[in-house]
């Protein structure tokens, strides 16, 4: 299948997506031929819950710097890494609550769903 409507549930995603019912269709082309690039948002599949898939969007491509806040409570805390050769860096909009790269570091793009 070359795409699918999924709906949203949890907070990550806010403002952008409500908490629940927002509806999302996907298409699994793009992440297969490499066009994928920032600011996209993506569906992965989850590193804590292989049969989970988390909508996250994309904030650098492999060779990328990406400076993000370390501690959301402290903003004045931030790191920079190099996303690593076949990963991205994906982060919620809701940085108060969103398990991402903040987390977990790079998601290698094999991950990639959507």
């Amino acid at each position: 299948m070359s795409s699918a409507a999924l709906q949203t549930y949890g907070p990550s995603m806010l403002p952008t997506l409500n908490l629940t019912g927002d509806l999302v269709l996907a298409e699994r082309i793009s992440p297969r031929i490499g066009k994928v690039g920032p600011g996209d948002i993506v569906l992965v599949q989850s590193p804590v819950n292989p049969r989970k898939v988390v909508t996250k969007r994309v904030m650098g491509m492999e060779g990328d710097s990406v400076t993000y806040v370390v501690d959301p409570k402290n903003s004045d805390e931030s790191d920079t890494i190099v996303v690593p050769k076949g990963h991205i860096w994906i982060e919620g909009d809701n940085i108060h609550d969103s398990n991402d790269s903040r987390k977990f570091g790079a998601f290698p793009y094999g991950l990639l769903q959507a």
